[in-house]
């Protein structure tokens, strides 16, 4: 069966990094387009960015791109997620997920979802 499970979340202080990762299995890692997408308390899933199955394109809001890197390793069928200068703003839980295309993730229609990992950033 498909799955998508993401690990590395926890609780980091103002300015720490950590990097997430996404092992996938039951689908064809390589053909897909990747994403990691995030929701905190009383807000809407946002897109943190995207990558297409090459690895070669990416896709950022103008908000992640200073901070967040998405890169992605076919051979081992995990997508990495590396946050520097983390802020408490960037509480949530962070979700990967697949699609055909990096054109379906920047629009949130992909195919297929994990279950997320806690993200917490203290002051």
């Amino acid at each position: 069966q498909v799955q998508l499970v993401e690990t590395g979340g926890g609780l980091v202080q103002a300015g720490g990094s950590l990097r997430l990762s996404c092992v996938a299995s039951g689908f064809t890692f390589s053909n897909y387009a990747m994403g990691w997408f995030r929701q905190a308390p009383g807000k809407e899933r946002e897109l943190v960015g995207g990558t297409k199955w090459s690895g070669l394109s990416t896709e950022y809001p103008d908000s992640m791109k200073s901070r967040f890197t998405i890169s992605r390793d076919n051979d081992k069928n995990t997508l990495y997620l590396q946050m520097n200068s983390l802020k408490p703003e960037d509480t949530a839980v962070y979700y990967c997920a697949a699609a055909q295309t990096l054109h379906n993730i920047v629009e949130m229609t992909a195919d297929y979802w994990g279950q997320g990992t806690q993200v917490t950033v203290s002051s």
